[in-house]
């Protein structure tokens, strides 16, 4: 099945995939059926290949529909949007989570084709393939070959808990500070397309802010690559992976970071990961249980980090390799190595060495420099609590409730279409 928001991407979404993927799925022989989502449509194509066509009538249609409808008539899922397209993603992954058979749905193979400005989890999943980096049309063209391919690998999702006890599962990131600003804030200049993104850093740079809050995290153990795990084609049902636990092999850095400031009640990475809660899952909570955090209202665990900073400009969670097409901020991620790739940059940052930070991110140099103001850390929970009666927060890029924050990475419980 094949999600279309017609709206997104300036209204250009369905002359993409008629223009661009529909000759290509037709070519490989692959069948679909194609889902339009957005409240108003208007259709001036001919599409030579056979489809069902279900036009939403409300924001949440797409999570409403992959939530009740039988998925065994479909091999995948697949999203082409523009820049709602990690909305778009997270209300699917959200939706298969709700389900009564959530085990079995979420291994629902999901497929990325990009259409708008951000473009994060597509330029991921591309990276993911040893490809040179590309860009626009060449993105989508790259993810519509990786369709055509049918490959698929697991994916990581992390469990994000707000302060109203709403729990979301997330595919990319989590920010606070600088880069939840720059996100919130480049909504104005989205006419720019992916400009957007450099002319609000440069904004935010004009009025640098620093922001007071607490964190800590459980780090994650030493890390070994593993072989990849890629299904010959689809269907790749959670039986068909030939090995559940393995992983791509990928660039790593080390652990810690050498700009590394904290404190912790005794050296966790060398130890095992414990479990923190033994009571059984909610009746009415559908989804994987998250063992490592404890309740927001209590302390975080004695063997969990604490960071002795409370003045931040940002702090960042990255679950992929790229925060954007042109922003490759996790280099040594990858879509199922079961970390959370935490970032945080103090206080006292100058605007010329962060406008660099974010220059050099573009090719993921930025971890190489030796900025003594930034920490890298691989981690397999974190907990935020801002202090600041005022800020922004964003899950995959859309901004959530403001307060205290928490989560942890389950390794592998998703598929990707991947390379």
């Amino acid at each position: 099945m094949v999600l279309v928001n017609p709206q997104s991407g300036r209204g250009q979404a369905l002359q993409l995939f008629s223009g661009q993927i529909e000759p290509m799925l037709t070519e490989a022989s692959v069948p679909y059926t194609l889902v339009i989502t957005g409240q108003s449509l208007h259709i001036g194509h001919h599409w030579s290949v056979p489809y069902t066509l279900v036009i939403t009538e409300h924001q949440n249609h797409a999570r409403d529909l992959v939530r009740e409808t039988d998925l065994s008539q479909w091999d995948a899922l697949v999203i082409l949007s523009g820049d709602g397209l990690l909305f778009e993603v997270r209300q699917v992954l959200n939706g298969l989570l709700e389900r009564e058979d959530w085990e079995e749905a979420i291994q629902t193979p999901l497929g990325i084709l990009p259409g708008g400005s951000g473009n994060a989890l597509a330029a991921s999943v591309h990276h993911y393939t040893k490809s040179p980096p590309v860009w626009g049309k060449e993105l989508l063209l790259s993810c519509g070959f990786l369709l055509c391919k049918g490959l698929v690998t697991q994916l990581d999702l992390v469990s994000v808990h707000l302060a109203s006890s709403q729990r979301i599962f997330s595919f990319l990131s989590l920010a606070w500070g600088f880069v939840a600003d720059v996100d919130i804030e480049s909504e104005k200049y989205r006419l720019v397309g992916p400009m957007r993104f450099l002319v609000g850093t440069l904004m935010r740079l004009a009025s640098l802010k620093v922001y007071q809050g607490r964190l800590a995290y459980l780090p994650a153990p030493p890390f070994t690559p593993q072989n990849s795990s890629l299904c010959s084609s689809l269907p790749c049902g959670p039986n068909s992976s030939p090995n559940q636990n393995s992983r791509h092999n990928h660039i790593t850095n080390s652990n810690h970071s050498t700009n590394s400031n904290h404190n912790t009640a005794h050296n966790s990475s060398n130890i095992a990961i414990t479990t923190m809660r033994t009571e059984p899952q909610p009746v009415n909570q559908k989804g994987p249980p998250d063992s490592l955090l404890a309740d927001l209202e209590q302390p975080v665990p004695d063997h969990w980090t604490v960071v002795n900073e409370e003045d931040f400009v940002l702090v960042l969670a990255m679950f992929q390799s790229h925060l954007a097409e042109d922003l490759f901020a996790a280099p040594g991620a990858a879509a199922d190595d079961g970390f959370i790739h935490l970032l945080y940059v103090r206080a006292g940052i100058s605007r010329l060495a962060l406008l660099t930070l974010f220059m050099t991110m573009e090719k993921g140099g930025h971890l190489a420099i030796g900025c003594p103001h930034l920490v890298y850390e691989r981690v397999k929970a974190f907990r935020l609590e801002p202090l600041s009666p005022e800020g922004a927060i964003t899950v995959d890029g859309e901004m959530v409730e403001y307060g205290p924050v928490q989560a942890q990475v389950h390794e592998g419980i998703a598929r990707l279409i991947s390379g």
